[in-house]
């Protein structure tokens, strides 16, 4: 099945004209959302990034979700669905028609981990920002040069959030440890959700970024 993003379910933070030779941060909800889950902590991220916020590519249930649900029911994504739709946000960073002086992901749940997986797919993304988000199963031909590269990546989660079981936890910590410049928060009280403590740390990796 070929996936693809629309670019008209897209939301911007900046119009056309003022967008080329910026940062761009490109924003990816969780499962059974839509594009304004995310955009709306766009105002508290710093000012210099344009922002887009991406609908995901599979309808569920009049929302939409980046994995087929059918063959992906635990949300924990079958590695080739993963690559399928990565490289649909790939294809979608190809078309754009103005050149960014810096691409970064963000996201949230499924959205996180699409956020790490399209890093992980691309050497045109500089960094990534993985909300409650795991890291796929599998190996990627790009990994060896993430090693040495060491992108900076932001993971965020809640203490209290049940999706973490011990192989995920393992797997994804794992994972950005030996790719990654890992900055990893756990926050205490938190569950299936973000907080604005944790937004607020996310503004300020996001400041280090255009340093």
């Amino acid at each position: 099945m070929s996936i693809s993003i629309d670019p008209e379910a897209a939301l911007w933070n900046a119009d056309p004209g003022s967008r080329a030779g910026r940062p761009l941060l490109v924003l990816m909800h969780g499962r059974r959302g839509d594009p304004a889950d995310r955009f709306a902590m766009a105002s508290a991220l710093p000012s210099e990034f344009v922002i887009v916020s991406l609908r995901a590519p599979i309808a569920e249930e009049g929302t939409w979700s980046w994995f087929d649900p059918a063959r992906n029911p635990s949300g924990d994504p079958l590695a080739e669905d993963a690559d399928q739709a990565a490289d649909a946000v790939l294809r979608w960073l190809d078309a754009l028609t103005f050149t960014p002086s810096l691409i970064g992901t963000l996201g949230f749940s499924q959205g996180g981990a699409m956020a790490t997986h399209v890093l992980r797919r691309s050497e045109r993304i500089g960094f990534a920002v993985n909300l409650a988000g795991y890291v796929v199963r599998g190996e990627q031909r790009s990994d060896a040069v993430l090693a040495e590269r060491g992108p900076p990546v932001f993971w965020g989660r809640g203490a209290d959030d049940p999706l973490f079981d011990a192989e995920i936890t393992e797997r994804t910590a794992g994972w950005l440890e030996r790719h990654t410049a890992l900055e990893s928060h756990v926050y205490e009280g938190l569950d299936h959700s973000t907080s604005p403590h944790e937004i607020e740390d996310v503004a300020e990796f996001l400041r280090h970024r255009l340093r």
